[in-house]
């Protein structure tokens, strides 16, 4: 079941070069080349269902290395990595979205309405993403959104901001989705923000060029009142490099990813470290969940694990991990914002719509005043997750922020999922209508911690 391939570099995308375009522009320019073109009008016309990666309702699977490359090791040793600089500030509290970031999100919002959406149900049946919508988000650009402009990115600077509205535009159309679209630039973006040279120059070819292979944070663990900044899964040095031990659950398109970063303690610190799916002692199985099933949940059993001391990304004194973990719940918080604007937006004209007793329903104050609850809630969610998102970018402490953001997201996301069940009445019970399955994605916000990165 494992295949072998060798890794040959690829070129940028085919963005254009413009030394006068936003960072943004970039995305924007490739973004719009795709929207226009008829792979969006083929995805349409396809069954989602057509394409299964593998159905974990049914049977499950066990493999070792589902999918592999060889990474053949470039650039040098112990040298620092790319770094893009921070986003300047705009001098006052302004989250208004710029003109290039407000296109991209435009261009998104089309893809998720008419290729996530109508993909959304059979992918959450199936326990998988289509190939051809995970082909057709390759090509707008996901994966490259935060590696930076000189290692064949689109970034000038940090891209927290721009992520955020990415994931958040993505989600309106499926949560479960947009994580599997967003797992491989989680890991190129990882790689950006604290890898070395060597390891920028082995791996990030591969996300930037045509050949971009699946990828995932490895975060989470099955264990009861997990905390993602104290792993069970741990590392110890021997021979010259380490080797892991534990249990990963929640990874996403776990059967077919080629690239890990899985956290594990080293010495009593929490560090992040890049495994090849084709290391010896890696074992993946199927993990499908109550929600979330569209991104392929998988388990990762790590078992006498080798990987050369090079595997280590970023410090190991636990400030890269914390930082990987603060990122990943922003963008939790942000999937969280785009799904409950799905349920607003499919509960208001539901409730207006629906009769009884001679009149709408959302004549009756119970209705009315819990529609209302709803957009309060959601934008209260969105404010706290852009100023989070905004100080992420910008290089300042934004740990409260985000603490906050998770805390609200998970909170009142999993009530406005409950909200427009019953709003619903009986037909939020079936899935008829996507209510259900936005409810029980949105509970995942307070437990996932590492499938996406912004």
């Amino acid at each position: 079941m494992s295949l072998t391939r060798t890794f040959k570099p690829g070129g940028r995308h085919g963005l254009p070069s413009s030394e006068s375009r936003d960072p943004i522009g970039f995305a924007v320019a490739a973004l719009n080349r795709v929207a226009q073109s008829e792979l969006l009008d083929r995805m349409r016309l396809r069954k989602p269902a057509e394409q299964a990666v593998y159905t974990a309702t049914r049977s499950g699977f066990k493999a070792i290395g589902a999918a592999s490359r060889t990474f053949e090791k470039r650039g040098k040793r112990g040298a620092a990595g790319v770094r893009v600089p921070s986003a300047d500030g705009r001098g006052i509290f302004d989250l208004t979205p710029t003109e290039d970031e407000q296109m991209l999100v435009d261009v998104v919002t089309e893809f998720a309405t008419d290729v996530v959406r109508p993909a959304a149900a059979a992918a959450d049946d199936e326990c998988a993403a289509p190939k051809e919508l995970l082909e057709s988000s390759l090509e707008i650009g996901l994966p490259i959104l935060g590696v930076p402009e000189s290692l064949g990115g689109v970034s000038e600077a940090r891209s927290a901001m721009a992520g955020t509205l990415v994931a958040e535009a993505l989600a309106k159309g499926d949560l479960g989705l947009a994580v599997a679209t967003l797992a491989p630039g989680a890991v190129a973006t990882a790689l950006s923000l604290w890898g070395t040279d060597e390891q920028q120059q082995t791996y990030l070819p591969a996300f930037t060029g045509s050949d971009v292979p699946a990828a995932a944070l490895a975060l989470s663990e099955p264990t009861v009142l997990f905390d993602a900044l104290s792993p069970a899964t741990t590392a110890t040095r021997r021979d010259g490099g380490f080797v892991l031990n534990g249990v990963k659950s929640l990874v996403p398109r776990g059967a077919e990813a080629e690239l890990f970063v899985v956290g594990a303690e080293l010495e009593g610190k929490p560090v992040l470290f890049l495994v090849e799916s084709s290391a010896e002692g890696l074992h993946i199985e199927a993990d499908p969940a109550m929600g979330v099933r569209a991104a392929g949940l998988t388990k990762l059993k790590l078992k006498d694990v080798k990987v050369p001391a090079e595997a280590v990304l970023g410090e190991t004194d636990g400030s890269t991990y914390t930082e990987c973990v603060r990122l990943s719940r922003l963008a939790w918080c942000a999937l969280a914002v785009g799904t409950a604007q799905a349920v607003l937006d499919y509960v208001t004209p539901y409730v207006n719509e629906r009769h009884a007793f001679g009149e709408p329903i959302s004549h009756r104050q119970a209705v009315a005043f819990m529609v209302a609850d709803i957009a309060i809630e959601l934008q209260s969610m969105r404010l706290v997750t852009y100023k989070a998102a905004s100080r992420a970018a910008q290089g300042l402490d934004y740990s409260r922020e985000v603490a906050l953001a998770r805390r609200l997201c998970a909170d009142k996301g999993m009530k406005i999922g409950n909200d427009g069940v019953q709003l619903l009445g009986g037909h939020g019970f079936v899935k008829e209508h996507p209510v259900e399955r936005w409810y029980r994605d949105l509970r995942a916000i307070g437990l996932a911690e590492g499938a996406v990165l912004v």
